[in-house]
């Protein structure tokens, strides 16, 4: 056992040094990605889930039914789209064909959002493709998960969906796992929201936190000064003294934030009872229906397969163009990824073996 512990000891050292090396270089590539980043340019990728699911379908059909019958099904599919193909030609000569009597449209856009909502940009390009030529007869389905973070990136983030609204677009926002705090702002704008029957939804509230290090410091003699012009330009600090006061305003500050998130719930779900679920708390769909906190117990999945009995559905993803230096900083960092969750699967067997 201690040859063990000694040789998996070695092991560790090894592979720290091969996880320092990884570091470094990232954070070389890093640095030279940022140069080239400011005019990296997308590209926009639109797939038709109508015809991905149609391809399921049909090699699910190739599987299971006698070879027979699968091209007998097939000879009659493809006469059947050349007499639409036909008909179609034949309206468009005789001008018969109008926008009103085309089907309607569903564009899907995902949104997995961090703290920092990183998603937004992609998001904002994505909307504006959509807004190009959807109108009233369309729908714009937000696949959406977050759990919240910052509240100006929210609050944009927010605003982007509300240009969706604003052009008469039906919005509706499908809830799968999680839409809390800055995720529940961006799905309270949708018309209709749509959660699975435990996800988790809410957390209308607004929290902040930090450590503060003075009296640490002060015990070591070490002075930190926090100048500043204006009253409340620095309410809290990390490293200095807190005062009474500069806490107050902290948390007033917080109260606003907080009042503005309620009203900004209020008008786009006056269904609501705040007072009985802006308190921070969170609640799985199930709930959340008996809340109005949603509209209906649904996942997405059910929800967009309905709707290409009816629909065109197409999912638009805008995505950037990465350059050499950023997929080579990817890889790395999904390397190093890879040997973390190798450490810790490591270290909970040795923990098991210890006892």
């Amino acid at each position: 056992m201690v040859d063990f512990f000694a040789n998996y000891g070695l092991f560790l050292a090894k592979s720290v040094t091969v996880v320092a090396a990884i570091i470094v270089v990232i954070a070389g590539i890093a640095a030279l990605s940022s140069r080239n980043k400011s005019s990296a340019e997308g590209v926009l990728n639109i797939d038709s889930l109508n015809d991905t699911l149609e391809d399921m379908e049909d090699a699910l059909r190739e599987a299971v039914l006698d070879s027979d019958l699968y091209k007998a099904q097939q000879k009659a599919e493809k006469k059947k789209l050349k007499q639409e193909a036909k008909a179609r030609k034949k309206a468009l000569k005789k001008g018969e064909t109008a926008e009103e009597e085309a089907r309607r449209r569903v564009f899907v856009i995902d949104f997995d959002g961090d703290i920092k909502a990183s998603e937004l940009e992609p998001m904002r390009e994505e909307i504006t493709a959509i807004l190009t030529m959807a109108t009233e007869k369309d729908e714009v389905v937000v696949r959406l998960e977050s759990p919240g973070g910052m509240v100006h990136t929210y609050g944009l983030a927010a605003s982007q969906l509300e240009r969706i609204k604003r052009q008469g677009v039906p919005l509706t926002v499908c809830v799968d796992k999680v839409a809390a705090s800055g995720g529940y702002m961006m799905a309270c704008l949708a018309d209709k929201i749509i959660a699975a029957p435990f996800a988790i939804l809410g957390s209308i509230g607004v929290v902040a936190q930090l450590p503060n290090f003075h009296r640490l410091l002060k015990k070591y003699d070490v002075d930190y000064e926090v100048l500043t012009a204006g009253e409340y330009k620095r309410t809290m600090t990390v490293l200095g003294e807190n005062t009474e006061k500069g806490r107050e305003k902290f948390i007033e500050d917080l109260e606003d934030t907080h009042l503005l998130f309620k009203e900004f719930v209020g008008e786009f779900r006056p269904q609501v009872d705040l007072e009985k679920v802006a308190t921070g708390e969170v609640w799985f769909g199930r709930r959340s229906l008996d809340v109005n906190l949603i509209d209906e117990l649904q996942t997405s999945d059910e929800y967009l397969i309905a709707a290409c009995q009816d629909a065109d559905v197409f999912t638009v993803r805008y995505e950037y163009k990465k350059n050499l230096q950023e997929r080579l900083s990817d890889m790395s960092i999904k390397t190093a990824d890879s040997l973390l969750v190798r450490w810790l699967g490591r270290l909970t067997n040795v923990r098991l073996l210890a006892k």
